[in-house]
């Protein structure tokens, strides 16, 4: 069995599963998923001030905070006690070309460790990704209403026009970001 789970999965196997959370929570009656709104909710159990933004019953989606604590503990597992050293990740060749023109060679875990590493962090790369990238994915979710997992998976499922304006939104910027940002990113920040 141990063996099994530390093969590579299937893609399907995890959207179906993502797929069957939206009916569950639907017959629930929750109508809220997303793991930005977390933050709202570790916030307003901590630091009960006078903050309007926070003073609502966070209690109600409890359920919400097992649902990201089990996302870390499950990715500590994963990468702790299912990983197999000896694999490298796989790649698709064609991406794996692009990212070796930035300079990414090693795929031997989850995030290129040429980009994600300890001195980067204090580099103008590790500026751009790090600090300015975590920035505008915060402003951007708060500005957005919601995370993509919250507007893509739920909103949408709901029928929320919102929802699409937000989702078509997430995928042209990424595809901004991927084909043209990053790549002159890398090329002036070699």
């Amino acid at each position: 069995m141990f063996e099994l789970l530390k093969q590579p999965w299937h893609w399907a196997v995890s959207g179906t599963l993502i797929g069957l959370i939206v009916p569950l929570l639907l017959i629930l009656g929750n109508k809220k998923f997303g793991i930005s709104s977390s933050f709202r909710h570790i916030c307003a159990s901590c630091f009960p001030g006078n903050v309007k933004f926070f003073k609502y019953e966070w209690k109600k989606e409890i359920w919400n905070l097992f649902f990201v604590g089990g996302i870390i503990i499950g990715a500590f597992i994963a990468t702790v006690f299912l990983t197999d050293p000896a694999n490298s990740i796989r790649i698709a060749p064609d991406t794996a070309g692009i990212l070796n023109s930035y300079g990414i060679t090693d795929f031997s875990s989850l995030m290129p460790v040429q980009l994600f590493n300890w001195s980067n962090l204090f580099s103008i790369k590790g500026l751009v990704f790090f600090v300015i990238g975590g920035f505008l994915v915060g402003f951007g979710t708060r500005y957005a209403g919601g995370c993509t997992s919250g507007h893509s998976i739920m909103g949408l499922a709901n029928l929320q026009k919102a929802s699409l304006i937000a989702t078509l939104f997430f995928m042209a910027g990424g595809f901004f970001s991927t084909n043209i940002l990053i790549p002159l990113i890398f090329k002036y920040l070699q």
